[in-house]
């Protein structure tokens, strides 16, 4: 594998940095932030200067960035990567951006000889820390074979189309779990209004239909009254707005995703943006009274 750079080491980038260096024995890292830069120094990382300085010592790099603007910025931008990467080297972007942005950014980096794949994670926190993130991936076949390796050291790749696909397909992924993160909020605050114990209710439904991975987690968290990010309600906004985005420019109409994404802003605005996505919940604990939490031992 030839050298690699990491951009963005949050909550989702430092683990999958982490994955990296254990798997290919060193990485040129490199964040805004410096204080999450240091702990990757007794590592085997290599501390980058900045964004033009990680592109010129990597043969790959790979973003993890909060949106859009930003992944424009770093690809595009002055000193960005369409002007400092090697010819022949690969940006790998797994940030949740609109569709439109990875194909504007493929075609900067590919007038500059640099290849390009938009691979957005799903999994969250948890699956970042064990290595087993789903990667959904945009971009020539060639460039996808030369990559499996590397996107398979943090987690499952797979390939759904060319630049542009991978967001498409994360943002269909974000619309299904947002909405289910709003209808496990909704039903359970009905249930606990009604008298039912979260926790017993959760028991019996859970090997039923209505269980996965989002209702696991939604009812943990209510629990044990723990809205700790990983993923956050901010967040989860911005990708159901990017999936609006693109049903207008499709012409698709979208009246569920609409109403989550009302959700979700309504709780950003009740000042639950910065905590995890099961903290809508505590919209509907207003109008019943009661928190969604066990009402025994």
């Amino acid at each position: 594998m030839k050298k690699i750079g990491f951009i963005g080491l949050g909550v989702m980038g430092s683990p999958m940095a982490r994955h990296i260096i254990e798997k290919f024995g060193s990485a040129v890292v490199f964040d805004v932030d410096p204080s999450r830069m240091e702990p990757f120094r007794p590592v085997g990382a290599e501390l980058a200067q900045g964004i033009a300085d990680l592109a010129e010592k990597v043969d790959v790099a790979i973003l993890s960035l909060p949106g859009s603007a930003i992944v424009r910025e770093v690809v595009t931008g002055p000193g960005g990567l369409a002007s400092a990467m090697r010819e022949g080297g690969i940006v790998i972007d797994t940030s949740t951006t609109e569709p439109a942005v990875s194909i504007e950014v493929g075609k900067a980096l590919a007038e500059r000889g640099v290849k390009f794949l938009d691979a957005p994670v799903s999994g969250g926190e948890k699956a970042a820390i064990d290595g087993t993130l789903a990667f959904m991936v945009g971009g020539d076949e060639q460039t996808f074979s030369d990559c499996v390796e590397l996107l398979g050291a943090m987690g499952s790749p797979v390939r759904v189309g060319g630049i542009g696909m991978g967001e498409a397909a994360k943002l269909v992924n974000n619309m299904i779990v947002g909405a289910t993160f709003a209808i496990v909020a909704e039903a359970f605050a009905l249930g606990v209004r009604h008298g039912l114990d979260p926790k017993v209710l959760y028991e019996a439904i859970r090997a039923g239909w209505a269980g996965s991975k989002v209702l696991d987690v939604s009812v943990s968290a209510m629990l044990a009254r723990d809205f700790k990010p990983g993923g956050t309600v901010n967040i989860h906004w911005k990708d159901l707005g990017y999936a609006l985005s693109l049903a207008k420019d499709e012409d698709v109409p979208l009246p569920v995703t609409a109403l989550v994404h009302e959700i979700f802003k309504a709780a950003r605005a009740d000042g639950k943006g910065a905590l995890s996505q099961p903290a809508i919940v505590t919209l509907w604990e207003r109008f019943i009274g009661a928190e969604v939490k066990s009402q025994g031992p």
